[in-house]
């Protein structure tokens, strides 16, 4: 499931506890299903903590979840009041919790409710936009720590990151449609990476989108932007997750909410994570 400085786009903490007995119904959204499902298909109203205010927050409030959502970013955190505003004489949209947090501080900014949340999402590749402002990634392994710090025992973290070995190995993201976006309006995207020391420091990805229907609301039909990220290669980045769970998980990687098998043909866009915590 984008901003400020904090960060320039510290998404995504999603909790959730168990609550009233409220069956999880299909999803409405495929996003917001996947990750359902990779939570251990929860069947209770669960407490939900999502590391950013976006569209995905809404999709598992409609959904009947007990949600707490987190953002660094003003625009967003508008975005979300406003949802939660509008649609207010709705109870679960009534209840719904949006703070402002930053992931290098988050016990003084979110109040845990008891021994932690059922569930920890942080999904989009939001997590490489930290950047390693040190050099040493202490501020990704602080991050982590407080991140995993929220997940109660037996509760979950599902965090993500693009393919950036495949991008580090080949200078192109991997081809295929991309799980988060609509990808077929992609026109190009062009890589480049920046080294440090001899290491993988930053990467940018230059996107030219095709906007349909521009002409007509007096906007170019071609959008183009700039991201850039830091390179998490998959096996540092669970490397990361152990030290951040203090080595107490049960850890499965995903590739496009696929099964992954290591060295398969097709080449995944993203990583997702499933860390469930075990004490």
């Amino acid at each position: 499931m984008e901003e400020s400085y904090m960060f320039t786009r510290n998404k995504a903490l999603l909790l959730v506890h168990k609550g009233s007995n409220t069956q999880w119904s299909s999803a409405k959204k495929r996003n917001a299903r996947r990750a359902c499902e990779l939570s251990y298909c929860f069947t209770y109203s669960q407490n939900i903590w999502f590391l950013f205010c976006r569209v995905d927050s809404i999709m598992l409030v409609e959904e009947g979840f007990n949600m707490v959502s987190v953002d660094a970013s003003d625009k967003m955190l508008k975005y979300a009041l406003k949802a939660r505003w509008d649609r207010r004489k709705e109870p679960a949209f009534d209840q719904w919790v949006i703070e402002e947090a930053n992931w290098l501080t988050l016990a003084d900014d979110i109040q845990k409710p008891g021994n932690g949340f059922d569930a920890v999402i942080c999904l989009g590749n939001s997590f490489a936009h930290l950047p390693d402002f040190k050099g040493d990634q202490s501020d990704h392994k602080l991050a982590l720590q407080n991140i995993a710090s929220m997940v109660r025992p037996g509760g979950i973290l599902i965090i993500d990151h693009r393919n950036y070995d495949y991008i580090l190995e080949t200078g192109r993201a991997p081809q295929g449609k991309n799980i988060y976006y609509k990808s077929d309006l992609t026109q190009d995207i062009s890589t480049s990476v920046l080294w440090v020391n001899s290491k993988p420091h930053m990467i940018t990805l230059d996107y030219t989108i095709h906007v349909p229907q521009a002409t007509t609301k007096n906007l170019p039909e071609v959008s183009k932007f700039r991201l850039s990220y830091y390179p998490h290669r998959l096996e540092s980045f669970k490397g990361l997750l152990t030290e951040a769970f203090n080595g107490k998980l049960e850890h499965n990687v995903y590739g496009d909410f696929n099964t992954y098998v290591p060295g398969q043909t097709k080449a995944p866009c993203y990583f997702i994570h499933v860390c469930k915590k075990t004490a």
